[in-house]
């Protein structure tokens, strides 16, 4: 793809955009050289064309998968109001919706499996022919000048959670007796994502490429050790990837929680890009695993009292450190919410050039 060397003329503010779950003011769009999906793809194949934010991407979460109205987190072309969420997912687990927390839980009291060996007996594996898919098609309107892609809640740790409760499934994971059984779910529950991404291809041309959500930490820590996931998880994790990525597609992983121990694992089970929160040393591991995975990076705060010369200072520091034309960083959802204009402005200016250099 050829990309003009930057002019300003493309500063020029031509349409806005709402900040995503309306967080944050709306978001200017400037009168880019490519579409924002084209920017996404080139900085995903390591040829970046300016600093990606939050304009590239769409999100998408189609109601026609029980997981996200149980969830209250279905996106089509309007978001399904979250007091609408809980019922049962795709495996008939029942959730409810608590408002105060603005998402749901499982329903508490009576998880479906005591021990992972009773997974014969009582999984029902979903039927996906069986789901609504034509009025989540004619509900979604896909743009071809956006990155689409659609996140996919409940991985194979959460989903375990979802059958045992937390305590039970932490345990089964390192239970001589069980683990068996677990990687047994955990494979036959990649059956079932792999079958998810071809049906949402099929339902839903002009998707781009996958998110699948996983959380594996807490505010201190990860929940089990990087041997756990590598010998439990990352196998299953591996053969969803390369199925996205036989696609042509690549494969973005949503994790929650302190989770920096596992970027080793994250990288080996196929995952092309994570943005961890805020709790993780996100610099610290660009420069060390920056080169393997595009990481969300976390730029140093910004005093909101500061002049916009101290913005634009901002924003050219960060240029400077992390806009490496092999090395490709997304910015820091947290920090997105507060990115001032003239930051903003400055950022797109100084990255344009730098890699057009």
């Amino acid at each position: 793809m050829k990309v003009p060397a930057f002019n300003v003329s493309e500063l020029k503010v031509v349409s806005t955009q709402p900040a995503r779950l309306g967080r944050g003011e709306d978001i200017p769009l400037y009168d880019f050289p490519v579409t924002p999906k084209e920017a996404y793809l080139a900085a995903m194949n390591r040829k970046p064309v300016w600093q990606l934010t939050n304009v590239e991407t769409r999100m998408l979460s189609p109601r026609a998968n029980p997981d996200n109205v149980a969830r209250a987190f279905a996106f089509e072309d309007t978001r399904m109001p979250p007091e609408e969420g809980g019922g049962k997912d795709m495996f008939g687990i029942s959730w409810v919706y608590v408002p105060v927390a603005g998402g749901s839980m499982v329903k508490p009291g009576a998880p479906l499996l005591k021990d992972a060996n009773e997974w014969v007996d009582k999984l029902v594996w979903p039927d996906l022919d069986s789901w609504n898919w034509e009025d989540s098609a004619n509900n979604l309107t896909l743009k071809p000048n956006v990155y689409n892609v659609p996140t996919v809640l409940n991985g194979w740790f959460e989903r375990l959670i979802s059958f045992m409760d937390f305590d039970n499934a932490a345990m089964a994971m390192i239970d001589d007796d069980q683990k068996d059984a677990v990687k047994a779910i955990f494979d036959k529950m990649t059956d079932v994502y792999i079958e998810l991404v071809d049906k949402y291809l099929e339902n839903f041309p002009g998707i781009d490429g996958f998110n699948f959500h996983d959380d594996w930490g807490a505010q201190k820590d990860t929940f089990f050790s990087p041997a756990t996931c590598s010998e439990m998880i990352v196998p299953a994790m591996r053969r969803l990837t390369d199925h996205i990525h036989s696609k042509g597609m690549f494969a973005d992983f949503h994790c929650c929680g302190k989770s920096e121990k596992q970027v080793p694992n994250m990288i080996a089970a196929g995952w092309d890009s994570w943005a961890g929160q805020p709790m993780n040393d996100t610099q610290m591991l660009y420069e060390k695993y920056g080169d393997q995975i595009v990481l969300g990076v976390l730029p140093d705060p910004v005093d909101p009292e500061a002049s916009e010369a101290e913005q634009r200072e901002a924003a050219a520091k960060f240029v400077e450190k992390f806009c490496q034309p092999d090395k490709p960083c997304t910015i820091n959802n947290t920090f997105l919410a507060t990115m001032t204009p003239a930051y903003r402005e400055e950022l797109y200016k100084l990255s344009r050039i730098k890699f057009g250099a």
